[in-house]
């Protein structure tokens, strides 16, 4: 086999995630040892080269999603797949495209009365910033810092927890739990596509980031164009967060300090309270100096050396016990998360049967309990599955023409038994299974 094939393969395995249709091994092998100035040009014909806009609308289609503003389901997009993107190809490659507005949808947010503005695109726009994304996340990714776990090939929440908890068990007991408030709506463009044109300098894939930052947003009757920020919902974001904070990964490195950061999430882990107190100092001047702002009431310095004290970082509430010893378990948020996903399945004017409640059921604990079965076995699993239960005799209890909520009597009716023999998953039995198994 000749050298170079055997090099050719050594780097695709090394960048097995990357997208074939928009890397060739050439690119690859250009990306590890360098470009000059560390800075790409022609890179639009890769983004809407057919081999890539045919991934990416796989990607698309397989993540499914709701319409936007031009109600083409992503159904009906791939039934007309072929003609979609023909179309679409010629009018990239002369410049012609530009995206459809931003349907605007709220969303609950946990813990708070406030709720989360999400961004719709097209089906069309997700997958011209899918392919897009195909072709620029190689160009950043290696310039990341290892300590950003958060949308990154290979990376994920387990990872950044599991980091924290390394540094947790090695001493570093000041916790900076930092919250930028409204970040993706805040992040300054001019800033923003100065980071990008430092390794970009295609104009015309630049050019797509700036209509993408630019689209105007259908918010009920009205239509606005944004002036800062970029969408939560849109494919291109995450990355252009992460691209955004990574001067800030890296500055607090530079400094000493190890800050874990999952998107616009992060705790800064250090050993004494000075420490702590210069970390956070550090954090509010990059962010004055970068249009951020750190949330007045939510971001504080946490000593996890006292019982009343802790953070909670992706769900994940950090504490002492009572006994004084340092656990995690799922946070008031996340419990939160599970009840409203909860409580539409199980009205007591359900008119399901109760086994078809409970296999609507399943799937949502069982996902929930495999993010948080590394919780301390404390009352928060006992708790849910007791309120769950509650909830299941309520609707028993109206089927007899009874009033109010399952309580009293009913744990002897229908005791809790009779739910584990009709398949209900418990949150506290699978946490005693998953304790064999490990």
């Amino acid at each position: 086999m000749p050298r170079e094939a055997t090099q050719a393969s050594e780097i695709r395995a090394r960048w097995a995630w990357v997208e074939p249709a928009a890397w060739t091994d050439r690119m690859l092998s250009a990306l590890e040892k360098g470009v000059k100035g560390g800075v790409w040009f022609s890179l639009i014909d890769k983004v809407y080269s057919r081999a890539n806009l045919d991934a990416a609308a796989r990607k698309v289609i397989a993540n499914k999603g709701a319409a936007g503003v031009d109600r083409v389901s992503v159904q009906q997009y791939a039934q007309h797949q072929e003609r979609y993107l023909d179309n679409l190809a010629e009018r990239l490659r002369t410049n012609a495209w530009e995206p459809k507005a931003i349907r605007r949808h709220y969303i609950p947010k946990p813990g708070s009365a406030e709720k989360r503005p999400l961004g719709i695109p097209c089906v069309e726009d997700r997958v011209v910033q899918t392919a897009l994304r195909n072709v620029l996340e190689p160009v950043f990714e290696h310039t990341f810092h290892e300590n950003s776990y958060g949308f990154r090939p290979g990376r994920g929440c387990k990872d950044a927890l599991r980091a924290v908890d390394a540094h947790l068990a090695s001493g570093a007991l000041y916790v900076v739990d930092a919250d930028l408030r409204k970040f993706f709506d805040t992040i300054p463009h001019d800033l923003l596509l100065e980071r990008v044109k430092e390794h970009v300098a295609d104009s015309s894939a630049l050019a797509l980031i700036v209509s993408f930052l630019e689209q105007e947003v259908q918010d009920g009757m009205e239509t606005w164009q944004p002036e800062q920020g970029t969408p939560q919902g849109a494919v291109i974001s995450p990355l252009l967060a992460n691209i955004f904070l990574n001067p800030l990964d890296h500055l607090m490195a530079a400094h000493g300090h190890t800050m874990i950061r999952y998107a616009d999430d992060s705790v800064i882990l250090c050993r004494t309270e000075e420490e702590a107190h210069a970390a956070l100092v550090l954090m509010q001047q990059w962010c004055v100096a970068n249009g951020l702002e750190l949330h007045p009431d939510k971001t504080h310095i946490a000593n996890l050396n006292h019982a009343d004290q802790g953070f909670d970082f992706l769900g994940y509430r950090f504490q002492r016990t009572r006994r004084g010893n340092l656990r995690r378990w799922a946070g008031k948020k996340a419990c939160k998360k599970l009840r409203l996903r909860v409580c539409p399945l199980t009205r007591r004017a359900n008119g399901h049967s109760l086994s078809a409640i409970l296999t609507q059921l399943k799937p949502i604990l069982r996902g929930w309990f495999e993010y948080f079965k590394h919780s301390f076995p404390g009352t928060v699993l006992r708790v849910l599955d007791s309120w769950i239960r509650m909830r299941l005799r309520s609707i028993l209890r109206k089927r007899q023409k009874k009033k109010g909520r399952g309580r009293g009597n009913d744990h002897v009716t229908w005791p809790n038994a009779y739910f584990a023999d009709l398949g209900l998953y418990s949150l506290e039995q699978a946490w005693a299974a998953a304790r064999q198994s490990f």
